[in-house]
C-alpha cells in the first residue's frame, strides 16, 4: 500500500503537538530546534507496526526471539517495504530508533570487561504507521500514513482533529543551577586514565582516542520537561525523545553521524570544544582560540581521514571528499569545530552495509579504530550504553539521517545517565581534557536541576 503524504491546512509546531504523545508508549520525536539548514524538519512518529531489537545479540521483532540477525531482518524490512519519496520530505515511512555504543562491539569482537548495568536494548528501531513532519522554514506541516495498520487512515484522521486543536506549550523558566551528579570516576582518577591513554599514544598503539566518564543523577524532573528545556535553552539540529517501554531518552546533540539522500553519503565529526565567552569579546577570543588550536585541528584531522576510510568501504571510488574543514560552529554553551566528509554510496550497497562499515563513529572512538575501543574499554569504568551510539532515522527510500548521541541523558529505573568525554591526542592537558567534560554536561545537568513545580522539588 503506497504511503499517503498530505499537507495540512493549518500550521502548529511540533514541540507543541508533542505534548499530546509524549507519554504514549514508544512515540518518538526527533527534534531540529535550532535554526539553520541542519535544523530545517523536525518529525514525530506514532502508531507503530512492527519494533525490532537487538540485546545480547538475539534480534526480537515486537518481542519475539529471530533466527536471523538484527542486520538481516533490518535490511529485509527496508527493501521488501522500499518506496519512492517523491516529496521534499526527509522521511514519509520507515522506522526511526537507535543504536548504542555497545551494538557496535560485536562488528569488531570487541568484548566488554564491565558488567552491562543499564538494562536496555542494545538497539531498537520502530517502524511507525503515522509521522507527523514540520518544515520549520516554510512553515507548513505534513502528516503521513503507511496504511500498515487497519485503522491508519482513520487514525490519520483524528490526528489531524487532535494537532489543529492541540494547546500552544508554556516555556520553562530559565535558570542556571546545575543538578547534582555522582560520577564513575574521582577527578585524579580520570586525569590518570587520560595519562595512560596518552602513552598509549606515544607508544605508538593510537593516534586519538575518545575518554568519557559517566554521570549518574538522581532528579525529580520529568523525562519530557527535561528535553523541553533542553530544547529551549540549548537548541540543537539533532535532538531526539523517545518515550520507551521502561525509559526515556532526552538527547540534544550537536552532531551528525550518517546522512544518505539521493544516494549521497554525508558525515560532520566533531572534534574540539570551547566554553561561550561571559562577554561578546571573551566569546569572540574563544571562538578565535579554537579556530587556530593546532591540537584540536590535529586531532579533527585524524578522525576526518578515519571517517574517509570508513566510507570508501562502501561508496564508489573516488566519490569520497572532504566538501567543509574546521568549521566553527556556535551552540548555547559551546563552540565546536567540524568538518565535513561526503561519498557516493555503491549500488550494491545499503544502509545496514553503511551502518557496519562506520559504526561507531570515529568521533568517538578513534584511530586506529579496534585498538582505540579496546583501550577505552580497559581505561574507562563501565560500559558506555546509549553513550556515543546513534538515534535516527531509516527510511524505505533508501535515505537516513543519524546522530551521534552525545549531550544526552537516559532516564531509566528513576535516575539518569549522561555520558562526557572529549578527544585525547598526546598533546591533551589533564586537567584542561577534565574541565572539558565537565562544561558539556554543563546543559544536560542545569535541564536536570529540579525547579519549584518538579515533583518532589524542595520548596
Amino acid at each position: 500500500m503506497k504511503t499517503l503524504v498530505r499537507e495540512l491546512p493549518f500550521y502548529r509546531e511540533t514541540s507543541d503537538i508533542f505534548g499530546l504523545f509524549a507519554e504514549t508508549p514508544l512515540s518518538v520525536f526527533l527534534d531540529s530546534s535550532l535554526k539553520n539548514e541542519m535544523g530545517r524538519y523536525s518529525i514525530i512518529g506514532l502508531n507503530p507496526w512492527l519494533t525490532v531489537t537487538e540485546e545480547d545479540q538475539i534480534c526480537r521483532c515486537c518481542g519475539v526471539p529471530q533466527r536471523e540477525s538484527f542486520e538481516k531482518i533490518m535490511a529485509d524490512c527496508l527493501r521488501k517495504h522500499r518506496e519512492e519519496n517523491p516529496t521534499h520530505l526527509p522521511l514519509i515511512s520507515g522506522a526511526v530508533g537507535y543504536f548504542s555504543y555497545d551494538y557496535g562491539r560485536k562488528f569488531e569482537k570487541i568484548s566488554s570487561r564491565h558488567d552491562k548495568d543499564i538494562q536496555i536494548p542494545d538497539a531498537l528501531f520502530v517502524f511507525y504507521d503515522n509521522y507527523i513532519i514540520e518544515d520549520k522554514k516554510e512553515k507548513k506541516l505534513w502528516l503521513t500514513a503507511c496504511g500498515k495498520l487497519k485503522a491508519a487512515r482513520k487514525s490519520a484522521e483524528e490526528l489531524t482533529l487532535q494537532i489543529q486543536n492541540c494547546p500552544k506549550a508554556s516555556l520553562p523558566a530559565k535558570h542556571c543551577e546545575l543538578a547534582d551528579f555522582l560520577p564513575n570516576f574521582q577527578k585524579e582518577e580520570y586525569k590518570q586514565a587520560i595519562d595512560q591513554m596518552i602513552s598509549y599514544i606515544t607508544e605508538g598503539d593510537i593516534y586519538i582516542a575518545n575518554m568519557t566518564q559517566q554521570l549518574k543523577v538522581s532528579s525529580p524532573v520529568a523525562p519530557y520537561d527535561a528535553f523541553r528545556y533542553l530544547r529551549t535553552y540549548n537548541p540543537s539540529p539533532f535532538g531526539a525523545y523517545l518515550n520507551g517501554e521502561d525509559f526515556q531518552i532526552v538527547c540534544s546533540s550537536p552532531e551528525r553521524f550518517l546522512r544518505v539522500k539521493d544516494g549521497w553519503v554525508e558525515t560532520r565529526p566533531i572534534k574540539g570544544t570551547r566554553k561561550r565567552g561571559s562577554s561578546p569579546a571573551e566569546d569572540a577570543a574563544l571562538r578565535t582560540e579554537l579556530e587556530n588550536s593546532g591540537k584540536d585541528r590535529s586531532e579533527l584531522l585524524m578522525v576526518v581521514d578515519l571517517e574517509r576510510n570508513d566510507l570508501n568501504h562502501v561508496c564508489e571510488p573516488g566519490s569520497v571528499k572532504v566538501t567543509e574543514h574546521f568549521a566553527v560552529e556556535a551552540y548555547a554553551t559551546v563552540f565546536h569545530l567540524v568538518s565535513t566528509i561526503v561519498g557516493k554510496l555503491r549500488a550494491d550497497m545499503g544502509i545496514m552495509d553503511l551502518i557496519r562499515a562506520a559504526f561507531p563513529g570515529g568521533s568517538i572512538t578513534g584511530t586506529p579504530k579496534i585498538r582505540a575501543m579496546e583501550i577505552i574499554d580497559q581505561l574507562e569504568h563501565g560500559r558506555r550504553s546509549l553513550y556515543t551510539g546513534s538515534i535516527g532515522y531509516l527510511a524505505f527510500d533508501g535515505s537516513c539521517d543519524l546522530n551521534i548521541v552525545i549531550r544526552t541523558a537516559l532516564h531509566t529505573d528513576g535516575n539518569y545517565h549522561l555520558g562526557v568525554g572529549g578527544g585525547i591526542t598526546c598533546e591533551s592537558d589533564l586537567e584542561f581534557e577534565y574541565e572539558e567534560t565537565l562544561q558539556k554536561a554543563r546543559a544536560v545537568l542545569e535541564a536536570l536541576y529540579p525547579q519549584k513545580g518538579d515533583a518532589h522539588a524542595e520548596d
